[in-house]
């Protein structure tokens, strides 16, 4: 499966964070499994259990982001999953343009485990809120850790400030499963 190591944006260092890596566990007709590990993640702050339900601005604490871009075209799809379950799911139609909520037949469902300095997230997203595939992706996360440091983690970051919307962010490629 497919493996992506994040990097931090340099204008927002985290503060024990060292590194983050998104994984791709699984992917059939029903599901796409996500994991982030988060290593350094002492101080990491995890929002509250809320129970599932879409949630917008998720992004002000920690959360887990994936975006999906289809060939041929400028439209993508953004997920924000975050550790106290809630979840959001939007479509543009162009670069930070034409944002509505994306529909999804069931929740993606997220689970936050923690070590003693490292946590996992492992996401479970419903296949019809995926785009058409193969699509550019970007992996990314912002990470909030005690004492209000925020870091933005992402497999790029070619702009001054973070912007996971950047079309240079996209620089892994999601595919569809490999038919039975």
């Amino acid at each position: 499966m497919q493996t992506h190591q994040l990097s931090a944006h340099p204008a927002h260092p985290p503060a024990r964070v060292s590194g983050i890596e998104a994984r791709v566990i699984g992917f059939d007709a029903d599901w796409l499994r996500v994991r982030w590990r988060v290593e350094g993640a002492q101080g990491l702050v995890i929002p509250p259990f809320a129970g599932r339900g879409r949630a917008d601005e998720l992004w002000q604490t920690t959360c887990f982001e994936l975006f999906l871009r289809p060939a041929g075209g400028d439209a993508y799809v953004e997920l924000n999953l975050s550790p106290s379950e809630r979840w959001a799911a939007y479509d543009f139609s162009g670069y930070r343009d034409g944002m509505a909520e994306r529909p999804a037949s069931r929740e993606p469902d997220c689970t936050m485990r923690q070590g003693s300095s490292f946590a996992i997230f492992d996401a479970a997203i419903p296949r019809d809120v995926l785009p058409v595939l193969p699509a550019a992706a970007n992996f990314a996360a912002v990470i909030e850790e005690q004492g209000g440091v925020k870091s933005f983690w992402a497999l790029a970051h070619p702009a001054a400030k973070p912007d996971f919307h950047d079309p240079a962010c996209f620089t892994a490629e999601l595919t569809p499963p490999a038919q039975p």
